[in-house]
């Protein structure tokens, strides 16, 4: 019997075999983000569970350093602050979570990138849609179908897999790729 490691691995083989049909949205959105944050915007991520630690690892790609020193850029992980997630979802609901913080935060311009590897969160839906409503630019990084948060965002990432460890593990790649295009994109790091 073959072991659960190499069983996950050749289920993460085959699926980084079809991720490249996803180039030409990867390639878009790090240009898209790269003009946000050449504009004076920031970017802001949101999601639950591993989505929300990819959130943190994001944006501290880009505060932080990817692969080269260079000067910080504005990524904001609204999945970080204890005291708002627990103030807003004890006053309003845990459906707001995110949505406050956008409306609190986010300014025209931004960029507001929604992780869900069912593309269904309830609080990602409804911050999506502050920020649209706002000029805010929206990018879902999605996994199976895209939920309903593939139609609704401005653009979407959609791995098409139905396991969530999969999922999360190639929103991963895809998150620094985006970084590396950023640099790329605004001559920085090099």
């Amino acid at each position: 019997m073959t072991s659960l490691f190499l069983r996950n691995l050749d289920e993460h083989l085959q699926l980084m075999q079809v991720l490249g049909a996803l180039d030409p949205q990867v390639q878009k959105a790090g240009q898209r983000l790269a003009a946000v944050l050449s504009a004076g915007g920031k970017i802001m991520f949101c999601g639950n569970g591993g989505s929300a630690a990819d959130s943190q690892h994001l944006a501290s790609e880009l505060t932080g350093r990817f692969i080269k020193d260079r000067r910080p850029l504005a990524g904001l992980a609204l999945t970080t602050d204890s005291s708002a997630l627990t103030c807003i979802g004890n006053d309003y609901s845990f459906d707001d979570v995110f949505t406050r913080q956008v409306q609190g935060l986010g300014r025209a311009g931004d960029a507001l990138i929604g992780i869900s590897t069912s593309g269904n969160s309830g609080n990602v839906l409804r911050a999506v849609e502050a920020a649209k409503a706002m000029g805010i630019y929206t990018l879902g990084l999605l996994g199976r179908d895209g939920g309903k948060l593939g139609a609704l965002c401005d653009a979407s990432i959609v791995v098409p897999h139905g396991v969530t460890a999969r999922i999360q593990e190639a929103h991963l790649l895809i998150g620094h790729t985006l970084c590396g295009l950023i640099e790329a994109e605004m001559g920085l790091g090099q």
